[in-house]
């Protein structure tokens, strides 16, 4: 998994998350998690240039909270992201 963005140690960050798995497509990710009810983006983000000179050519997934997120939201996020990364470790043996 790679995160995208400053550590929050070193800047404040935003309530969101760019993200890669390796190996999975970030769309792929966003479809299957949307398969357990949850919304994630995917795509360049209106950040083609920064995904270039990252060197990230499909995109990323990114997570987003608001104030109206809760605990629970993010639990199944975690859940469902987690079973989907498996999904597709398992798809490669």
């Amino acid at each position: 998994m790679r995160i995208y963005g400053p550590p929050p140690s070193v800047a404040p960050r935003a309530a969101l998350a760019a993200f890669n798995a390796e190996g999975v497509h970030p769309s792929d990710l966003a479809a299957f998690v949307d398969q357990d009810g949850v919304a994630i983006r995917a795509g360049h983000h209106c950040t083609q240039p920064l995904h270039q000179e990252l060197g990230i050519s499909g995109g990323s997934a990114r997570a987003s909270l608001y104030v109206y997120s809760t605990k629970e939201d993010v639990d199944a996020f975690i859940t469902s992201l987690e079973a989907t990364l498996k999904m597709f470790e398992g798809l490669g043996e």
